[in-house]
């Protein structure tokens, strides 16, 4: 992401590693920042809350659910299709993104 121009902040140097899902979420729409994951149990997070519903309907998530030796080139693939939905949601009331990246599927929730 650094790479494409974009600011990135890791976990482990804005809280404690292991940290919850819900404090990750937390710092993550402090920053006003993109939540990017690679792990389950973000899935996990999102189907029982939504990314649209309560607590999580302002969380920008960036869901990488394929393997991880994969999920570098698939973000690069897909770069463009990320800034262009980051762009699409600032027009929006309620500015949030959120991409699934899986093997073969990407998908978008408007």
């Amino acid at each position: 992401m650094r790479e494409k121009g974009h600011e990135a902040i890791f976990m482990r140097d804005s809280i404690t590693t292991g940290s919850s899902d819900p404090l990750v979420c937390k710092a993550a729409k402090a920053n006003d920042a993109i939540l990017v994951a690679c792990d389950g149990d973000m899935r996990q997070l999102v189907k029982r809350y939504g990314v649209s519903n309560g607590l999580y309907k302002k969380l920008s998530l960036l869901k990488l659910s394929c393997g991880h030796a994969q999920a570098l080139n698939r973000l690069m693939q897909t770069m463009s299709l990320i800034e262009h939905e980051w762009v699409f949601s600032e027009e929006k009331t309620s500015r949030r993104l959120h991409v699934e990246i899986k093997n073969d599927v990407i998908t978008t929730h408007r």
